[in-house]
């Protein structure tokens, strides 16, 4: 497989910027000027399974600048984002919500201010295989539950740090959204498991998880919908009462373990409740048009574009995979909760919402947070809740004990960062440096 090397040779580099040039139709004057930036510093493929060749598809940015004026880029800590779906790219996230550049309706790129890799270094993964540009050699390879997902991960994980010697000590956070609310804890748990194992110096520097908008609990999650929904008006009372009679038939298909009829129960949940609201998306009640996020689809199938990034002009990018989604579908009504549990004992972890999200929003989250397994779970819910302010302006609320932290990120659906980009990167810097409202002294005298 192609893989760029860091930092390529200057003429790579000016071939590269005129192919996007030409993908995104700058004038000739535009063309001098277009960002370097733009480009991955490193983009390519993680091999996870080297007698098939099945991969893992990345791009990494190095961070823009140093966290701490003390210390270099070199050693800024290193945020890994996955998608959900199951089965979505990570790319969706690189363009569309938290890269350093995002993508316009016409395809045009346009520096993102509020970028998750202003002082940090980002790790987009297309994971499972079989997801975005990432390569299954069979559809029988994709993994089934989350074991193998962590397992496929843990093995790129490593392959990417041995691309550069820095890589090694630099502390990593784990981060994503949505259904990767069930792939954070696995690879969380994972890791220290083995990292309990090995020695040392082959040890992952696991510094943290956040979790965004995320599925991890579906049982508890699914019996959340018809009472948030008609405390938001946006059902009555007798749609309740009908949407709640289904929400236990997901329920009991779950206490049965029918696992394939536990995923449909909950599609045709959502499905009803989409139709009993006439919403556009659940995924932001306020929104009168699904998220565009098609364009990400456009810009990743030009031939130049998948060029530059080091992908065969064969492969068909899609945004969200069918057939991974098929793979893991009886694996979506499973908890990963008591992985939550086993990693708060021993890591920090942030929990975060929009305010505005119907899928996997703040009552959805906190209602399985209070049924957590940790000595400290009284303390957290009786922990202040703090009023967080930007620049002056309300942006949400956070609520701390130790190791757990949750935020309401204000006026934000499903995709907190698109939603507010400016207010999700200070909370994902403050959070990582322990600071602000995240410090140690706002709750719990050793932080940990």
């Amino acid at each position: 497989m192609k893989m760029k090397s860091s930092p390529p040779p200057p003429f790579l580099n000016l071939l590269i910027l005129l192919l996007f040039s030409a993908v995104l139709r700058h004038s000739t004057a535009a063309t001098s000027s277009y960002p370097k930036e733009a480009l991955p510093t490193k983009s390519g493929y993680l091999k996870v399974n080297s007698s098939t060749g099945s991969s893992i598809f990345y791009t990494y940015y190095e961070s823009q600048t140093s966290s701490n004026k003390n210390t270099s880029i070199s050693q800024s800590p290193i945020l890994i984002w996955l998608q959900g779906g199951p089965g979505c790219s990570s790319q969706l996230a690189n363009f569309f919500e938290l890269g350093p550049f995002l993508l316009n309706q016409d395809l045009s790129l346009k520096p993102n201010p509020g970028s998750w890799n202003k002082i940090f270094s980002l790790l987009f993964l297309d994971n499972p295989i079989g997801t975005g540009f990432s390569i299954a050699a069979s559809p029988e390879e994709i993994p089934r539950n989350q074991f193998d997902v962590a397992k496929h991960l843990f093995i790129a994980i490593n392959k990417f740090i041995g691309l550069d010697k820095s890589f090694k000590t630099r502390p990593i956070y784990l981060t994503g959204e949505s259904y990767a609310g069930k792939y954070l804890p696995a690879l969380g748990y994972y890791i220290l498991k083995k990292n309990a194992i090995l020695p040392k110096e082959k040890r992952i520097n696991l510094g943290g998880i956040a979790i965004g908008n995320g599925l991890t609990d579906p049982e508890i999650q699914v019996s959340t919908h018809a009472v948030n929904c008609y405390n938001l008006g946006l059902i009555n009372e007798e749609q309740m009462t009908l949407l709640e009679k289904l929400q236990l038939e997901v329920v009991g298909f779950i206490r049965s373990g029918k696992w394939n009829e536990a995923g449909n129960a909950r599609n045709v949940v959502l499905n009803t409740l989409t139709n009993m609201t006439g919403l556009a998306t659940l995924y932001d009640f306020r929104r009168l048009n699904p998220y565009p996020n098609r364009v990400v689809v456009k810009f990743l199938n030009n031939m130049e574009v998948k060029r530059a990034l080091g992908v065969k002009e064969s492969m068909i990018f899609e945004l969200c995979s069918r057939t991974v989604g098929d793979a893991l579908h009886d694996d979506v009504m499973k908890s990963v909760r008591y992985m939550v549990d086993f990693l708060v004992k021993r890591t920090r972890v942030l929990l975060y919402q929009g305010q505005c999200d119907l899928r996997d929003g703040v009552l959805s989250t906190l209602s399985w947070v209070k049924k957590m397994k940790w000595d400290d779970i009284d303390e957290f819910l009786k922990a202040e809740r703090s009023i967080w302010r930007v620049d002056g302006n309300l942006a949400g609320y956070v609520q701390k004990w130790k190791s757990l932290s949750h935020v309401v990120v204000l006026n934000a659906g499903h995709l907190v960062p698109t939603d507010q980009p400016l207010n999700s990167q200070v909370m994902i810097q403050d959070w990582v440096l322990e600071r602000g409202l995240f410090g140690s002294e706002k709750s719990g005298k050793d932080g940990h």
